[in-house]
């Protein structure tokens, strides 16, 4: 039988953007949260009071996941706290949006770019799985970007997309690996949403126009959250090893190179 009541759900990178906003609408589910912020603690404390005043329980934990020995403490930390973690979300990892060719990339670039895009991921969820495995089901969703599935090139966004394309790479393997132990694995990919459109809901957008995405608006963060809350619930047990769109119908992958010569 499937456990029906929602758990604890450990967001990584929660005190602002997509991670924030999967925050939110996680709480409004139904779920208490482990609210992970590098520095940004203010935030933090403001998603942390948010959370409690809808009715669930938060807790903060800061670290800087691009570092292996913070990762596993984050992890193990939230899990000491709520004894135990049924969710990993993995919403952290930098994107440099200045376009730049692989050769100009700086070498601490491309560390930055694999240290918090895989790296933090391969360590969060190597640390989780064994606890969840204990409670008999657990949800680990990683974020992607659209078309990573393809491992495609990317001009200007090299090291990123390295590191993204091998998550991929890691979400299909896990699946299988944990599909045993009523643990699904999943990959989210966002499309072009940036800026304050990460922390907003659907209905602050309607009526916009965006020419650049089919659908003919802008995405936001509610758009990427809702398909997070349906992997997380307990009866999507079903649904594991799948990189998800959510772009709009946008293909944000350039053929050619936009940098600056």
């Amino acid at each position: 039988m499937l456990r029906q009541e929602r758990g604890v759900a450990l967001i990584l990178g929660s005190s602002r953007g997509l991670g924030k906003m999967t925050a939110r609408v996680l709480a409004e589910a139904g779920w208490d949260l482990g609210i992970h912020c590098k520095k940004n603690e203010e935030a933090a404390f403001a998603l942390q009071k948010q959370v409690t005043k809808a009715g669930r329980r938060a807790a903060i934990f800061r670290g800087d996941l691009s570092r292996h020995e913070e990762t596993v403490r984050v992890v193990t930390e939230a899990v000491n706290h709520f004894g135990g973690v049924d969710v990993l979300i993995h919403a952290v990892g930098p994107f440099i949006r200045e376009r730049k060719r692989f050769t100009d990339l700086q070498g601490a670039e491309i560390e930055s770019m694999v240290d918090g895009n895989l790296k933090s991921a391969l360590f969060a969820s190597h640390t989780a799985l064994p606890v969840m495995r204990e409670r008999g089901m657990g949800r680990v969703i990683f974020f992607g970007f659209g078309r990573v599935n393809e491992a495609p090139a990317w001009p200007d966004r090299s090291a990123y997309a390295a590191a993204k394309s091998g998550l991929v790479s890691l979400t299909k393997t896990l699946a299988v690996e944990e599909a045993p132990y009523g643990i699904t694995v999943n990959m989210v990919c966002p499309g072009d949403i940036i800026g304050d459109n990460k922390e907003k809901w659907i209905k602050d957008v309607q009526g916009e126009r965006d020419a650049e995405t089919p659908r003919g608006r802008p995405g936001v963060g509610e758009d990427v959250a809702r398909v997070v809350r349906f992997l997380c619930e307990p009866a999507s047990d079903f649904v594991t090893g799948n990189v998800i769109n959510v772009t709009g119908g946008l293909d944000v992958i350039h053929p050619v190179s936009k940098a600056k010569n």
